[in-house]
Order: C-alpha cells, then sequence, then structure tokens
C-alpha cells in the first residue's frame, strides 16, 4: 500500500468519505456527551463546539494522521463533578482553558514520552474493549431504547442502570420502527464493505454509511405516512439545537467567566482535566498509531501542545473539553481515511451542518447511527485479535484479557490501570529471569559454576539472583562474573556481598568475582 504525500490534499479522495463518516460518527456522540456532561439542553451546542474544535484545529496542528479529537466520554464525569463545584458552566470554560495551558506546557517538557511505556498487549485489550462496549451500547440504540446517552463507555450509568441491564431494558421496550431501521442499515453497511461494491466508482466516493443514513430518514418517513406506530421521534432522532435568527445562533458560544481566576477550585479541576484527557489522548494515539495500515508514528509532544491549544479554545469560545478519542480515530480508519485531512474535514462539516441545515439534521434515527457504530466496534473486537493475542503466550495473553474485563466492569481509565498492574507483573517477572547467564562445569576439584551478569543488572533482578546463590551447591566454587555489566545496582553488590562474607563459607563454597570491584566497596560501608 502506497501514500501520496505531495499536499494536504492529494489522498482528497479517500480523506472527504472518511471524513464524512467520522461526522457521521462524531455528531450523535458529540450530543450525547454533551447533554449527559451538563444536563442541559441548552448547551448541547457546547458538544458540536468541542467537535468542530477537535477536527479543524486539533485536525490542524496534530501530527497524528488519523487521529481525532473531540468531547470524550471519558471526561463526562469529571464535568459533572466540576459543575456541580464550581456553580457555573463559564466559570468551568476558565477551567478548560488552564487545562489546555498545563497541557501545552506538558508537550513542551517533553511529558509526551509517557505515551510510549503503555504495553502492547494492553492497548490491543482496550481496542478489543472499547469494540465490545461500542457493540453492547449500541444495541438498545438499535432497539430504540434511547435512555443512556450515546457514546456512553462505563459500566454503570447515571440513571442508576448497567450495560446489561440496559440490554434487558432495550429488549422490553423496544420500537418496531428502529428495529427495522437498524437491521436494514447494518445488511447495506455489510453489502458496501464487499470487494465487489467498491469497484463501483461511485461508492469509492461517497461512503454506504451516508446512504444508510438517508435511507434511514426515508424510512421513518415512510412510516410516518404509513404506519404511525412504527414513526421515531424525539428522543429517538439526532436533537442538534436550531436556531432561527444569527444572534440566536451566536447565543449557542459562550465565554469564560474570567473573574473566577482567583478560585482554588478552577486550578484543581483545571489540573484534573488535563491529566485525564493527556492520558486518554496518549492512550489513543498509542491505539492509532496500531490500526494505522501505514504503521506511521505519532508525535506524542506535539499532540500534547495540539490538545492543550484545542482546550484553550474550546474553553474561550463555549465548548467541552476535547482529547483524541479511539471510537472516531478507528471509524476514520475503517472508512479508508490517510491523512488528517479527513480528521479536518470532519470538523468542517460539523460546523457548515450545523449552521446550515440542522433542522435537517434532526430527522435522522438514532438507530441508523447505531448501526454504523455496531460495525465499528465488531472491526475493532474482531476474533482474529483474540487468536492473535493468544497464540503470543500467556505473558501477552493474560494482560491482555484482564484489560478487557477491566474497562468492560469498570470504565476505559480504570481498566488500563488494572490491566498495567497484570503486564507490569508480568513484565518484571521476565526481566528477573534474564539477569545472567547460568553455566555449571564439572572439574577435577569439584563443580566450577558461573554466572555471567547482563549488561543491566537493577534492583529488579535482585530477586532472582539472590534465589540462585541461595540454592547453590555445598563445596563448589563459584565464579560471578560483571565484566560484561555495565552498571550494577548497590542492591545486587551488597546481595553478592553478603553471600561472599557470610553465607559461602559455612557451606563451604568459594566464591571469586570479575569485573566487579564495587563488591569490597560495599563491604565498607
Amino acid at each position: 500500500m502506497s501514500l501520496t504525500k505531495n499536499n494536504l490534499f492529494s489522498n482528497i479522495k479517500y480523506d472527504f468519505p472518511a471524513g464524512l463518516v467520522v461526522y457521521l460518527v462524531a455528531l450523535p456522540l458529540c450530543l450525547g456527551i454533551a447533554l449527559a456532561s451538563t444536563g442541559r439542553s441548552d448547551l448541547l451546542f457546547s458538544g458540536i463546539i468541542a467537535g468542530m474544535i477537535g477536527g479543524i484545529v486539533v485536525g490542524s496542528l496534530s501530527g497524528s494522521s488519523l487521529g481525532v479529537a473531540g468531547p470524550a466520554a471519558g471526561l463526562v464525569v469529571i464535568v459533572v463533578n466540576a459543575l456541580d463545584t464550581l456553580g457555573s458552566f463559564e466559570a468551568f470554560l476558565l477551567a478548560v482553558v488552564i487545562a489546555g495551558i498545563l497541557q501545552v506546557v506538558a508537550g513542551f517538557m517533553k511529558a509526551g514520552i509517557i505515551g510510549y511505556y503503555f504495553p502492547s498487549s494492553v492497548i490491543k485489550g482496550m481496542l478489543a474493549a472499547i469494540g465490545i462496549t461500542l457493540i453492547l451500547k449500541e444495541i438498545p440504540h438499535a432497539f430504540g431504547y434511547d435512555a443512556d446517552f450515546m457514546g456512553d463507555e462505563a459500566f454503570d450509568q447515571k440513571d442508576g442502570q448497567n450495560t446489561f441491564t440496559e440490554l434487558y431494558n432495550s429488549v422490553k421496550y423496544s420500537s418496531t420502527g428502529a428495529i427495522i431501521i437498524s437491521a436494514v442499515s447494518l445488511a447495506m453497511l455489510i453489502l458496501f464493505d464487499r470487494p465487489f461494491m467498491k469497484k463501483i466508482q461511485l461508492f469509492r466516493f461517497v461512503p454506504g454509511a451516508l446512504f444508510v443514513v438517508m435511507f434511514g430518514v426515508v424510512l421513518n418517513l415512510v412510516f410516518a405516512g404509513t404506519i404511525p406506530a412504527w414513526t421515531l421521534s424525539g428522543d429517538h432522532l439526532v436533537q442538534l439545537p436550531v436556531a432561527t435568527n444569527a444572534s440566536e445562533f451566536f447565543g449557542f458560544f459562550k465565554t469564560p467567566d474570567f473573574s473566577a481566576i482567583t478560585r482554588v477550585e478552577v486550578y484543581t479541576i483545571g489540573l484534573t482535566l488535563a491529566i485525564v484527557a493527556s492520558l486518554e489522548t496518549l492512550l489513543s494515539v498509542e491505539a492509532t498509531d496500531k490500526l494505522d495500515p501505514f504503521k506511521r508514528n505519532t508525535p506524542t509532544n506535539r499532540e500534547l501542545i495540539a490538545q492543550g491549544i484545542g482546550n484553550i479554545t474550546s474553553g474561550l469560545i463555549g465548548g467541552l473539553p476535547i482529547t483524541q478519542v479511539i471510537v472516531r480515530s478507528s471509524a476514520n480508519i475503517d472508512s479508508g481515511g490517510r491523512t488528517r485531512l479527513s480528521t479536518i474535514t470532519h470538523g468542517t462539516i460539523l460546523l457548515l451542518s450545523a449552521v446550515f441545515i440542522p433542522r435537517f439534521l434532526n430527522f435522522i434515527p438514532l438507530a441508523s447511527l447505531a448501526a454504523i457504530l455496531l460495525v465499528v466496534g465488531y472491526k475493532l473486537s474482531k476474533f482474529s485479535l483474540y487468536q492473535g493475542m493468544y497464540r503470543l503466550g500467556k505473558e501477552q495473553f493474560i494482560p491482555f484479557i484482564v484489560t478487557i474485563i477491566a474497562i468492560l466492569s469498570t470504565d476505559l481509565l480504570k481498566g488500563i490501570a488494572v490491566g498495567m498492574v497484570v503486564a507490569i507483573y508480568f513484565i518484571l517477572r521476565k526481566n528477573s529471569k534474564h539477569s545472567y547467564h547460568y553455566v555449571k562445569e564439572e572439574h577435577r576439584d569439584g563443580e566450577v559454576i558461573t554466572l555471567i551478569l547482563s549488561e543491566e543488572v537493577t534492583f529488579l533482578n535482585k530477586g532472582s539472583i539472590s534465589a540462585t546463590l541461595d540454592h547453590l551447591p555445598d563445596n563448589a566454587t563459584v565464579i560471578i562474573d560483571g565484566s560484561k555489566s555495565l552498571n550494577i545496582d548497590y542492591d545486587v553488590l551488597e546481595i553478592i556481598q553478603e553471600f561472599k562474607k557470610h553465607s559461602a563459607p559455612l557451606r563451604n563454597i568459594t566464591v571469586e568475582t570479575k569485573g566487579i570491584d564495587a563488591v569490597e566497596a560495599v563491604g565498607g560501608h
């Protein structure tokens, strides 16, 4: 697979359709996250603002070719608590600006290097878990049960329900019209994904997701005229705020309350947002780079700076905090996006549609959009991913599975934390076994055992070296060779010295050391 790099528009035939699909995915997510975060219909546009900034501003500044930024479900709880603490949305916007400034500072301080320390097994577990979560969370919307907001990722929901009770409710309170629309939409998406359909010129530039949305609108209008009981309305449709004039439209934009600059809580919330948003961004960057068919690497420090500028801009004009998000990034990749033009395109379409066609967008059934997200979820959690991880052995497979279970039963960041603990355990376990090379030889005067220490011997190797020395046979000669070591931690030197001076003589073990001059110095402490 080749990639044209002449200019930003060289891959427009791939990036524009992908941007359009990302827009269709992002629109309900922006609105759903805004409603869940603020609980106010008059602030729904804050999600659209965040989506536009994530696409246009962050997309223009980022070094990520396929990552898409916007409002994230992982920040909902923080936003809700922040609004309760600060008492006003305008004061909260100031905290968003401060969070952005902190992210910019972190980027210039090279804090993006943290992103390189997430184990591959945990990142792949995160991708699989998000895929399963998407499927489980979108089934209710496909059935016409839209009590929970679109884009929720947490197991426990704000309405007291959880992922599994929501599945039961979706069957109990299902809508025939929604089921028909989502089923036909799924069938169409599967058809459009077939190789023979991609040979048709029209479908190379116009994505199948657009036809699915248009079909859902038409079919719902047909229901309205023929079988009113099947018609979807109200909460079952996109609900984009509609302005009757320019003044009302500009009223959707808010500015920060700078009088709150002296409040300690503003800085506390700003710091919290900066940390969580940065972590989610770095996780998404790692996951997106793994999905990238061209295997490009995103400069993480530049990404933090771009996200920071995005959050400063979003906070200044009334938007929610933003991060890079894997669902939209994955949709971008699956739709054939190649460069950041697709991200910029999705943000531009969000802006133009909010200005010119909000009434028409409000005819779109959530059931059609749920079908698109179900397909995205399936592609993130294919069975082949599990097979591949299983073949890599338990040191990769166990952290992978634990990460999935933890994310599904809690939320993204908590699940990642649990997965990291398990992955680090296996890393330490493996590291402890590779601190030396054990050579045993038979001589006339008895056994001669040589322990050749590795280049780097740290406190992590202390346990394995200590256990090996304890299990040496009595009456043997032991040569501890550190001549190839660049560094030996004090902890390990201390163990060698203790063994040489105290334990070895009691067992008639002769100990010789090579290239470990510091051993004698340790004995003097």
